[in-house]
């Protein structure tokens, strides 16, 4: 009888902790646990080293839309999906669109799509990170781009770069990006979303994991728009053996592709 009691209270006890083990399993790690699990830099930063690439369908529309010829369907990344354009913006985005085959500069002429839109690009780009800087590096054109996290101010202005300038620095563990100095050239997207050399962008990478950055920007232009807006997406890390950043010079492939003669165009 004792035996059989014995081992009765022995299972019970089994059974509890096995339960206990389940929903410990089961609950999400705690803050604390998360950040102290993030792959770091020897200076103590959240390590943001690698290639990286969007998986969305912003660089097409930023905002709803549907499938069209050439366009698949997409979420927006716009907060709320609203971008407050003054009146005059408004009408003017909407003619970009009109005109969006041939006013665009990245299709029509390949020249660099600017920030925010080089960030979600269809293409990968690679981060290298040190203790005074972090260097993005686009297949789109080879495009180089610098966040100093050194301390240094902007450049005097006014300057109109076509990926702006870009000071950073580190609140807990996000990168905040400042960044203005731009010309009014670029586009948010394929669809017409525009600005003017007044853009100003605050933007911040936070590492959720190894593998994934939260990619935030606050947009601000207060010639084209009524208010501060914001986007945000992931940035998901390329993860083959060999991944690496390739070649995509958009504007000398259509320069090739203009000095061929018609008749070799058209049998293809």
């Amino acid at each position: 009888m004792r035996r059989w009691l014995v081992a009765l209270v022995v299972t019970i006890i089994a059974v509890i902790a096995a339960l206990m083990l389940i929903r410990a399993a089961s609950q999400p790690a705690s803050p604390q646990t998360a950040v102290s699990s993030l792959p770091r830099t020897p200076d103590g930063q959240p390590n943001l080293n690698g290639v990286w690439q969007v998986l969305t369908t912003a660089s097409w529309d930023i905002q709803d839309h549907p499938a069209q010829k050439g366009v698949p369907a997409g979420q927006g990344v716009v907060e709320g999906n609203e971008i407050p354009y003054q009146p005059w913006a408004l009408a003017r985005k909407q003619e970009n669109f009109k005109n969006r085959l041939t006013a665009d500069l990245v299709e029509a002429r390949g020249f660099l799509p600017g920030v925010p839109r080089i960030m979600y690009m269809p293409l990968p780009f690679q981060i290298v990170q040190t203790p005074k800087y972090l260097t993005m590096v686009y297949e789109y054109g080879h495009a180089v781009r610098v966040i100093y996290t050194d301390g240094t101010n902007h450049l005097e202005g006014p300057i109109e770069f076509w990926l702006g300038d870009s000071r950073g620095r580190w609140e807990g563990d996000t990168l905040v990006s400042d960044v203005i100095h731009f010309n009014g050239e670029t586009w948010f997207d394929k669809a017409g979303n525009f600005h003017s050399e007044a853009l100003h962008l605050v933007e911040r990478f936070t590492l959720i994991g190894p593998d994934h950055i939260n990619y935030e920007v606050t947009v601000e232009d207060p010639k084209v728009f009524t208010r501060p807006w914001k986007m945000s997406m992931p940035l998901y890390r390329r993860k083959e053996p060999n991944a690496r950043i390739l070649e995509y010079e958009a504007g000398a492939l259509m320069e090739e592709e203009a000095e061929k003669p018609e008749e070799q165009i058209k049998s293809r």
